[in-house]
């Protein structure tokens, strides 16, 4: 019985396992979105009641998808501690604590619910893809992150030299221009600060032109990644 139980719970691909599967992702979309009604201003009685009701019968689904895991885990308390158990429990935990309490400041563990959104991830195989090209580019991914870096260092130090002295409140030191940087070679560009000088404005271009190359980099790595995994 338990046995079956667990190649239900553990392997949603298949069968009786996906039809679990996909009941689990619709009562995590239906428990989202009554968390999301449930915040409107001004709900009539009859609305918060149906409101109740859903998340009742979703955290009441979700607690026996709870317990059943913890009883079929072969190492339970490696799964309570694990980090879909974690997930799974804090998915949980916040109806119940409120209840029959009157300390209403534990009321603000009820935000934990926005956590049931990562229970899709248990679910989802395309994150298990990304997740695998992720680790094969993980040298790749953590060179470029020490060049981008660099580059945000120097593209603060280099705007700092160029606009101090023409815009001293703005550019006060190479920490407050480092704001800048951030903004410029992420190509966001909120114009809360920018260069008013010749040389300012010369090196705030190729600082732009290296900022479409580092968006670019990891898209293309990542996407490569991505197709070696889809491949194999």
């Amino acid at each position: 019985m338990l046995c079956s139980v667990k190649r239900i719970l553990e392997f949603p691909e298949y069968g009786l396992g996906r039809v679990f599967a996909l009941l689990i992702q619709a009562l995590i979309i239906i428990s989202l979105i009554t968390f999301s009604v449930d915040t409107l201003p001004d709900l009539s009685a009859s609305t918060k009641s149906i409101l109740q009701r859903i998340e009742l019968m979703t955290v009441i689904i979700f607690t026996i998808e709870y317990l059943l895991r913890l009883i079929t885990a072969e190492r339970k308390l490696r799964f309570v501690f694990s980090f879909y158990g974690l997930i799974d429990l804090l998915a949980i935990v916040p109806f119940y604590l409120p209840t029959g309490l009157d300390l209403r400041a534990v009321r603000i563990f009820r935000l934990f619910r926005l956590i049931r959104i990562l229970k899709l991830l248990r679910y989802n195989q395309a994150v298990n893809h990304f997740s695998v090209a992720l680790k094969s580019i993980k040298e790749e991914l953590i060179l470029f992150g020490i060049v981008a870096a660099i580059m945000l260092y120097l593209s603060a130090v280099g705007i700092y030299y160029f606009e101090h002295e023409a815009q001293p409140e703005a550019f006060q030191s190479v920490f407050h221009s480092l704001w800048w940087a951030v903004t410029t070679l992420t190509t966001v560009g909120y114009g809360d600060m920018y260069p008013i000088t010749l040389g300012g404005r010369v090196f705030t271009f190729f600082v732009l032109m290296i900022g479409l190359g580092l968006v670019a980099v990891p898209t293309g790595l990542l996407a490569s990644a991505m197709t070696r995994e889809r491949q194999s």
